[in-house]
């Protein structure tokens, strides 16, 4: 029976028992009681306020207090019907005595009004659409639904493949998104999501299913880009066919491949903290290599470390010293202090392990040096000191006898570290020469972020506008080639490129 249909009864029996007891005289109908009570929701005990509260035949109406309790004084002595009525929950009737100079108590518990409750909408699956093949081993599901009472809504996710017989289940969901990874390369898969208001039956959305590409097989190129405010990694091939490496959740940036490992190194942040991470070339088993000392600097978008190609080791900067440590995790070393308390942000150790690049610069980014030191720290070359602006992103050469950097020659120093003509330069260990092969860069751009490529017939690197708030693009350059065609854009809305 329903609690409505209790109720009525309940009613009836109570206005049964008033109407011969009316016929009756009452028993010292001078006299005055006491009705006294609380009014809590069913289930939860929780009290109920404002709940109003009157009897049957009348005397005074009053309502809850915020503890649920009431009082009504001065009701004459006799038989009474007492109703306790609140908006979204059944009234409620109690039988009660009233005798003289005396108090009697009541307790109510009221279940919430459901009898005109509709269940929410079913589920409209909006992403991913149906049969579309997702670029990556993550998937961020999104679907719509409504209550038209607008009672707070719980989903379940319900999620299959073809490729095994896992059922998962994502329950306890609040909000109508949900993202989930890893998924599996190559595999079809089939999703659902169930609704509820925790008053209807649930409801189901239609089936949905959608495709995960097949392992990508030659992704050389590596680049970053901002998704809703969090740097993403990607990885594409020679014709440009993209996968997404990271979650959009989450802050990755500056990969770095290591053709060796066939592993991927890249940064992920936390806050205010950054910690190195690795993963596999298809984005899976991603395991972070940094905990206790971090890497750090006047700047985390500006800093960079190092893996170099057949090395365990992947050497960072902290401020003003150099860290390595073993891609497991363990083994954490510091290699070198600067001198000077200078800030050390980038760093590109050579493929034989016996010299290593280092930018340092002030706090603020400026006052910078780029040099070379050996593993003893003893300098070996510098290549850029004593002048004003900002550098940055520098690679050696394989034979170590190159290093290509950006440095803007505005030599313009300000609080945001903007740069207004950052040009790609190659050093030359041999003459001592730094070149600018920024010839043809647009004016009014920046060239930052260069690495050589595999060959090091080319340099890959990002061009921006120098307003510091335009998107950002890849291009790569031929190194022995000034023609005006030597520049080609690779990637549109990229950055922080890597190419092995």
């Amino acid at each position: 029976m329903m609690k409505g249909s209790r109720t009525y009864v309940k009613l009836v029996g109570v206005l049964l028992i008033l109407l011969f007891s009316c016929n009756e005289d009452r028993i010292g109908e001078n006299e005055y009681g006491i009705i006294k009570g609380t009014v809590v929701a069913v289930g939860s005990n929780t009290p109920l306020e404002n709940v109003k509260i009157s009897t049957q035949p009348a005397s005074s109406t009053v309502f809850t207090d915020s503890a649920g309790k009431f009082r009504i004084e001065n009701v004459p002595v006799g038989e009474y019907a007492v109703e306790a009525r609140v908006d979204g929950y059944l009234a409620d009737y109690e039988a009660t005595t009233v005798v003289g100079n005396a108090e009697v108590t009541v307790v109510f518990e009221l279940e919430i009004s459901t009898a005109n409750n509709r269940p929410p909408t079913a589920p409209v699956l909006t992403a991913p659409s149906e049969n579309e093949v997702l670029q990556s081993i993550e998937a961020v599901f999104e679907w719509t639904s409504t209550d038209p009472e607008e009672d707070p809504i719980t989903f379940t996710l319900e999620l299959r493949n073809d490729q095994n017989e896992d059922v998962l289940l994502f329950e306890d969901i609040t909000e109508p998104t949900f993202t989930y990874s890893p998924l599996l390369l190559g595999a079809k898969y089939f999703w659902q999501v169930s609704a509820t208001d925790d008053i209807n039956p649930a409801v189901l959305s239609p089936v949905g299913t959608f495709e995960v590409i097949s392992a990508p097989v030659d992704n050389r190129f590596l680049f970053v880009r901002n998704i809703d405010g969090n740097n993403v990694i990607f990885s594409a091939d020679e014709n440009g066919d993209e996968f997404q490496l990271t979650s959009q959740n989450q802050n990755s940036y500056r990969p770095r491949r290591n053709v060796a490992a066939n592993r991927i190194a890249y940064f992920q942040a936390d806050g205010a903290n950054i910690d190195i991470y690795t993963m596999k070339r298809d984005g899976s088993d991603k395991v972070r290599v940094t905990s206790t000392v971090k890497p750090q600097g006047f700047n985390l978008n500006e800093i960079n470390f190092s893996w170099p190609a057949g090395s365990d080791k992947i050497y960072f900067p902290r401020f003003d010293r150099l860290y390595s440590i073993n891609v497991n995790g363990l083994g954490l070393h510091q290699e070198y202090r600067t001198p000077d308390g200078s800030f050390i942000s980038d760093v590109d150790v050579s493929e034989n392990d016996d010299l290593i690049a280092l930018k340092t610069n002030n706090p603020n980014g400026y006052d910078i040096t780029i040099y070379t030191i050996n593993f003893a720290g003893v300098v070996q070359d510098t290549i850029l000191t004593g002048v004003p602006g900002a550098a940055g992103g520098l690679t050696l050469s394989v034979t170590n006898q190159k290093l290509v950097y950006s440095y803007d020659v505005s030599g313009f120093e300000g609080i945001t570290y903007r740069r207004l003509d950052s040009r790609l330069f190659v050093y030359d260990f041999v003459t001592a020469i730094s070149t600018d092969v920024s010839q043809e860069k647009p004016n009014g751009t920046n060239d930052l972020e260069p690495i050589f490529s595999p060959n090091e017939a080319f340099i890959i690197f990002t061009n921006t506008s120098n307003d510091g708030i335009s998107q950002k693009n890849v291009f790569r350059l031929e190194i022995d080639t000034m023609e005006d065609d030597s520049r080609e854009m690779l990637y549109e809305n990229a950055f922080m490129p890597d190419w092995e």
